[in-house]
């Protein structure tokens, strides 16, 4: 086989691991931008660009999944198909909360007030990844998917 074409063999299950975990720093970033007091306008540029970050790699992840994770798993294990609705279910509320986020940063809105908008994050969102983790990795090992996985699993 040539270096054209090679396949490259990817361990879903450990690149799902992986995001999840660097989503679950970067909402950390975000969270410690709210806490830092270093003044308002330092306080809401720093946040613009660190929410702006973390929502766009959380909904990129999601989109990947919807897109090309889930419909893999559903033709391989189509048992699963409960199982991944209840995932794209918990895509879109996420998706809600993230949006409610987004429009209270672009308000400026007080520490207290987006610090609960990230806690109903935060929440969801490690339910989520918890769930779909027990769900999941087990399949995952076993995938044969030929994709990048930052097209599957998002940019971050």
């Amino acid at each position: 086989m040539s270096d054209g074409e090679t396949t490259r063999l990817v361990a879903w299950s450990q690149e799902l691991r992986e995001v999840h975990g660097r989503l679950r720093d970067a909402l950390e970033v975000v969270r410690d931008a709210v806490d830092e007091d270093g003044g308002a306008e330092a306080a809401t540029r720093d946040l613009l660009l660190f929410c702006h970050g973390f929502c766009a790699a959380l909904t990129g992840h999601h989109e990947g999944e919807d897109r090309h994770l889930f419909p893999a798993v559903a033709a391989a294990y189509p048992e699963l198909a409960p199982t991944l609705r209840s995932l794209q279910q918990d895509h879109s509320m996420i998706g809600h909360l993230v949006g409610g986020l987004q429009k209270a940063v672009e308000a400026s809105a007080t520490p207290d007030e987006l610090d609960r908008h990230l806690e109903g994050i935060a929440a969801i969102m490690e339910s989520h990844f918890r769930y779909e983790e027990r769900q999941l990795l087990r399949v995952l090992d076993g995938l044969a998917l030929t994709a990048e996985p930052a097209q599957v699993l998002g940019p971050l």
